[in-house]
């Protein structure tokens, strides 16, 4: 059995924990640069409130109905996710982390009243974090995605929805679209409608082979998961990246070479980090840089460069990147967007060095060691290459941010008895 915990509108959930004045009010959470809405509660939707809108376009109307309005603060839902997932560790010891939002357990053997043991899980993360959460529970993990619906769309299951026979999934695979399913997206299930698929019980119904051969090995372990046969085992530690892009809007519009380069160095230090984090090393980068798409002199330009050899040293990958940078840039715009990817990634492990070019150091893996120990410690970019500047205009804009109340000393909330 497999349990699914997701927690209920995340980020708006989290920017209630420490404000509980907001509890029964509307709150929505918006996009880097304050862009577009990206996370409603529960009473933001119940007003009609649309998901991923342009902020600007309703403001106004945001403003006239009360509803509280966030930048995305990403130190604290990171915070909170990771004390969320502590607190349903210690219900199972087998766990896959899904999502900032969403961890499998898997119950098997467990012999208490499974329903039971749903809400013990749910109250502790309320009693805990304050983070509501719904949970799913069946024999497969498609089976805990669609549970985990059930336990958010029907009240009568109060949180807790488990689907432990046939005759309880059967019943809700009849009354749910295709596009329901875990893993069918608006163009697939299209795909599907044309072959007469509708519901998620015509899917079930459906013969897996000759739906694998028409789609996807995917799709014929979807239809067999549907029916209770577990094919998608527990990803205990997630497979590494085969890319890794860092890609941002600017707060402002940049017009000067050094602001742009300062920019796309930042992003290509905060690729480094996750490159790290997944002992990879990097040996070819993609750089862009572009205006805004709603300008008249639109103008874009990239370039795909590969480094002297494999390496996940900030430096040498950042004089990379400014170099890059240098040869894109163009004057007379003014540039809305940069970016850097690492499109080419070897294991750390599989290291393969060249007889005439010298690869990376000891010292270079031991000062990134460091960096990152110092900004794990004391919080992001406390430690930075200087090609990333301080503080420029191009900087996200979080007009809205509220405090990072779990990770930063002068943010923490203080009690007066």
């Amino acid at each position: 059995m497999f349990a699914l915990v997701d927690c209920n509108s995340c980020y708006a959930a989290c920017e209630q924990i420490f404000r509980p004045d907001l509890r029964g009010q509307p709150v929505i959470v918006l996009s880097n640069n304050d862009g577009c809405i990206v996370a409603r509660n529960a009473e933001a939707k119940a007003l009609g409130i649309p998901d991923l809108e342009p902020y600007f376009k309703l403001k106004s109307m945001l403003k006239r109905l009360g509803v509280h309005v966030f930048s995305s603060n990403y130190p604290l839902y990171g915070d909170t996710s990771n004390r969320v997932m502590e607190t349903l560790r210690q219900y199972s010891p087998d766990v896959e982390v899904y999502s900032i939002d969403e961890m499998f357990l898997q119950l098997d053997g467990f012999t208490m009243d499974l329903n039971d043991y749903g809400q013990q899980m749910k109250q502790s993360l309320w009693q805990d974090v304050r983070m509501p959460v719904g949970v799913g529970i069946a024999p497969t993990k498609t089976l805990a995605k669609l549970a985990n619906h059930g336990a958010k769309k029907i009240p009568q299951t109060n949180g807790v929805c488990v689907l432990d026979t046939p005759k309880k999934w059967q019943w809700m695979q009849k009354r749910m679209p295709v596009n329901k399913v875990w893993g069918i997206g608006t163009r697939l299930s299209k795909r599907l409608v044309e072959q007469g698929i509708i519901t998620i019980a015509d899917l079930a119904a459906a013969d897996p082979k000759q739906l694998g051969n028409l789609f996807s090995v995917n799709m014929e372990r979807t239809i067999r998961e549907l029916n209770g046969e577990s094919c998608m085992p527990l990803e205990e530690a997630p497979p590494p990246k085969k890319q890794i892009y860092c890609t941002r809007s600017f707060g402002q519009k940049v017009n000067t070479l050094e602001e742009l380069q300062q920019a796309a160095c930042l992003y290509a230090g905060r690729a480094a980090e996750k490159l790290r984090a997944q002992e990879s090393l990097a040996l070819t980068l993609h750089v862009f840089i572009t205006t805004s798409r709603h300008t008249e002199s639109n103008f874009y330009n990239s370039k795909t460069v590969k480094l002297l050899h494999p390496t996940n040293d900030t430096r040498m990958i950042e004089a990379l990147v400014k170099k890059t940078v240098g040869s894109l840039y163009q004057p007379g715009y003014s540039y809305a967007k940069a970016g850097v990817g690492i499109v080419e990634l070897q294991d750390r492990s599989h290291k393969q060095n060249d007889f005439f070019t010298p690869g990376q150091s000891m010292k270079s893996e031991a000062l990134m060691v460091c960096m990152d120990g110092i900004n794990a410690k004391f919080g992001r970019n406390s430690t930075h290459v200087a090609a990333q500047g301080v503080g420029g205009r191009w900087a996200m804009s979080q007009n809205m941010l509220s405090p990072a109340y779990t990770t930063r000393w002068k943010d923490i909330p203080e009690v007066i008895c």
